[in-house]
């Protein structure tokens, strides 16, 4: 059998494409440049091709280092997988896990329910980033994220997903307008309202328009958050839909809007935790969606389904 590359001289290929050079990488990964050059130069003999342009300026891959580096990374990935996995079947949501959140749900949400997931599962460490959805998915994929908490429907490729809670819409306008003293609304009601949405990008934009079936979202005041969404509103601009989470959270708290809701079936958005398709931490990502939603408050609507995979369209 021809002798086959080790995972620590993959790693030291991977940190030389990152950092460029022999001296940076080296110290990325801990050892002496000697060590990391000789340890490049046998994977070379073993590969038997040259995978590295050496220089005064640094150093580059050739074009079969670029091949070699792409199959290392899922050899890398894999490895970290098969760890992950087996500390998983010894003691689930243990260690670090990396969360992904997308902005209109992670200032709402999250000072809710991290103190009691912290309560329930000791040993984990959670480590957060804020994104937007796109780019939570392009982390997962990339193993950069275990999973992520997300608006649905999203469609995405590579990605399953599971609702574990029901958002509900809120129309949200200020005192003086034409709705504020309806009660309770229909979407049909705002078939003519220009609305004041958040910009392209954000899926709670999508999800608005899919309630009131509109195109009349006002661009030029597209808004970059929520706080931003409501300070519009409060300024006599236009009204908006909110989620109640964020309302619930108080967002527009001593804001003097009206807030109204819809009548039944409530329009509204589902909340819900994703992760890689085939993914080693795949149960625990469910596992967490389980304990977040047994963290929510008491009374509010939850959604139970099996774990689905999205579509095949970005």
């Amino acid at each position: 059998m021809s002798q086959l590359p080790t995972l620590r001289q993959l790693q030291f290929l991977i940190a030389l494409a990152e950092h460029g050079s022999f001296s940076r990488a080296a110290e990325a990964v801990f050892v002496t440049q000697p060590t990391l050059s000789a340890a490049i130069k046998e994977l070379e003999m073993i590969l038997g091709t040259v995978l590295v342009e050496r220089g005064a300026r640094g150093a580059a891959l050739t074009p079969a280092g670029e091949v070699v580096l792409e199959r290392a990374r899922r050899v890398m990935a894999e490895a970290e997988d098969l760890v992950i996995a087996a500390q998983a079947a010894g003691e689930p949501l243990t260690g670090p896990f990396k969360l992904g959140v997308i902005p209109t749900i992670a200032p709402f949400l999250l000072p809710r329910v991290l103190p009691a997931l912290r309560a329930l599962h000791p040993k984990l460490e959670v480590f957060l980033r804020e994104d937007l959805t796109d780019r939570l998915f392009d982390a997962l994929r990339d193993r950069r994220l275990d999973a992520a908490l997300v608006a649905l429907p999203y469609e995405a490729p590579m990605i399953e997903t599971k609702a574990i809670w029901s958002d509900e819409f809120l129309f949200a306008c200020p005192p003086d307008h034409r709705l504020a003293g309806a009660g309770k609304l229909s979407p049909s009601d705002l078939a003519d309202e220009p609305l004041l949405l958040l910009e392209d990008g954000h899926c709670l934009r999508d999800h608005a328009l899919s309630v009131c079936s509109t195109g009349s979202a006002r661009s030029d005041f597209a808004a970059t958050s929520l706080h931003t969404l409501v300070q519009m509103v409060k300024s006599g601009l236009g009204a908006t839909l909110l989620p109640r989470m964020a309302v619930d959270a108080g967002l527009v708290d001593q804001m003097g809007l009206a807030v109204l809701p819809f009548d039944p079936p409530v329009a509204g958005r589902e909340i819900g935790v994703a992760w890689r398709k085939g993914s080693a931490r795949a149960e625990e990502a469910i596992q967490l969606g389980e304990a977040i939603r047994a963290s929510l408050a008491p009374g509010e609507k939850m959604q139970d389904g099996p774990a689905t995979a999205t579509g095949t369209s970005g």
